[in-house]
């Protein structure tokens, strides 16, 4: 099913390529894209040719534990109930938690043509590597360019049909798969998820020059535990410190598109594989922008 990724060398590869021997596969490339032997647009991968995908919003942060799949999963069910057909695409191979979330734990099945997405209760479609691996807990012990070949193929043999959202959950960080789904897949636009701490700012500064170096531009900031709001008194409390969130977005010139509470009722139906059953407002704004 997945054939293409034995071209991909577990060990990388070495050395800048030239033009006459440039694999264009920059996630086992030392100069990683920037040697300028070729044209980035030549990078973009088609889709399944019976997939017709309008928008491909990516959800990425600069580091691991900030809540980027309950975003992800989030934007997802906001559009979705916005009438949108949506998609999601779990590039964190090593860490996937969208079949968790949305309580999807058949494997996936294809035929000659692609392999076909999971639909979630309410019509959203996923694909992730815990749908292809015979154990949900097998661990993924694959090198960077053989995932980042496999999300490659998320795109390319993954039949979406029409789809008018795909958000990519991605992992953390901007190593190879990154890299691979900003040159390979055309996305649209980011969108940051951070959280109330010291070092926002140097993470989400990382974020948005990967962002400007892949020339996609960022929608705006999410900032998770923001706060914990009380259930006797109803007052908030800044848990981790109070928030740094509007400071960071007005130096880069950037939205705050929410800032989204500690809540247990949205851990547990995570736990559940209920997502789609939350109830709350914050994202609206979030996704009253892709909208427009």
């Amino acid at each position: 099913m997945f054939e293409n990724l034995k071209k991909f060398s577990p060990d990388g590869g070495g050395g800048d390529p030239t033009p006459e021997n440039c694999t264009h596969d920059c996630g086992s490339c030392p100069s990683g894209g920037s040697c300028g032997s070729f044209d980035p647009a030549s990078l973009i991968e088609k889709t399944n040719e019976f997939s017709n995908v309008d928008k491909v919003i990516a959800v990425v942060s600069g580091k691991g534990g900030v809540g980027k799949t309950l975003v992800t999963s989030m934007m997802a069910v906001n559009m979705r109930r916005r009438g949108h057909e949506v998609g999601i695409m779990d590039a964190d191979v090593t860490g996937p938690s969208i079949p968790k979330a949305f309580g999807v734990y058949e494997k996936a099945e294809g035929s000659e043509d692609g392999i076909f997405p999971l639909p979630t209760a309410t019509g959203i479609r996923t694909i992730s590597v815990n749908n292809l691996l015979e154990n949900d807990s097998d661990p993924v012990l694959w090198r960077g360019p053989i995932i980042a070949g496999l999300v490659k193929q998320f795109w390319t043999d993954v039949i979406w049909g029409d789809v008018d959202y795909l958000f990519v959950d991605m992992p953390p960080g901007t190593g190879d798969v990154p890299l691979t789904v900003f040159q390979s897949i055309p996305v649209d636009g980011i969108i940051i998820v951070t959280s109330p701490q010291d070092l926002v700012s140097m993470v989400v500064s990382k974020a948005i020059k990967m962002a400007e170096m892949m020339n996609v531009p960022v929608l705006g900031i999410v900032e998770n535990y923001s706060y914990f709001k009380c259930p006797d008194c109803g007052k908030e409390h800044a848990i981790f410190g109070p928030s740094k969130v509007d400071d960071v977005a007005s130096e880069f010139n950037l939205d705050v598109l929410a800032k989204l509470p500690i809540d247990p009722a949205l851990a547990a139906l995570c736990d559940r594989g209920m997502i789609e059953a939350y109830e709350g407002d914050w994202l609206d704004e979030a996704a009253a922008k892709l909208e427009k």
